[in-house]
């Protein structure tokens, strides 16, 4: 295994895995609950994080990245500023959940570093169900950008992948549960 998923396996489980009863945004139970948060804005696993994804992007054709706020907002900024380190630049935007409200009223910020047609991946922290992604895709779908991967740190393997499939998206994880507890282990 990548040494640096190790390190970030070892930090993910640190950090950002708490075990114990919780409700999930999708409204289910489950007995462990995931704040990747904790973990990305940590100087060491954002890095990881950011360094990891990259090279899940690389030499795919992408133009930029983006995800929806808040918790992809530091997967986001890693991935944008290590791209601009390794002279591979790739520029970010966001997804709000609601729309500006005032102002241009959008739901994507940073647009202006893309063109209509461009091929981006989105970023997320964990998908349990994929329904806050399918939203997001859609509108960034709408802003005319082409969503050509979904990468995460985490895929609890919960139906999230496979809801996602069905609308013709590719989730790519970082670790699936099973094997962040086993590469935190190893």
């Amino acid at each position: 295994m990548d040494p640096r998923k190790k390190s970030l396996a070892r930090l993910l489980m640190r950090l950002s895995y708490v075990r114990g009863e919780v409700t999930l945004t999708s409204g289910r139970s489950s007995d462990y609950y995931f704040d990747c948060k904790q973990t990305a804005l940590n100087p060491e696993g954002g890095y990881l994080i950011g360094s990891v994804f990259l090279d899940m992007l690389k030499g795919r054709g992408f133009k930029g990245v983006g995800g929806v706020t808040l918790g992809a907002d530091p997967l986001v900024a890693a991935v944008v500023v290590l791209s601009h380190i390794e002279k591979a630049p790739l520029p970010g935007f966001i997804v709000r959940k609601k729309p500006k409200g005032h102002g241009t009223n959008q739901y994507l910020e940073g647009l202006k570093n893309f063109h209509p047609g461009d091929r981006v991946a989105m970023l997320e922290d964990v998908v349990t169900s994929g329904g806050t992604l399918l939203t997001a895709c859609q509108r960034v779908r709408e802003a005319g950008l082409e969503v050509g991967a979904v990468l995460c740190v985490l895929d609890r393997q919960e139906g999230g992948g496979e809801r996602l499939a069905a609308a013709g998206l590719s989730l790519e994880p970082i670790f699936y549960r099973q094997e962040l507890l086993e590469a935190a282990e190893a």
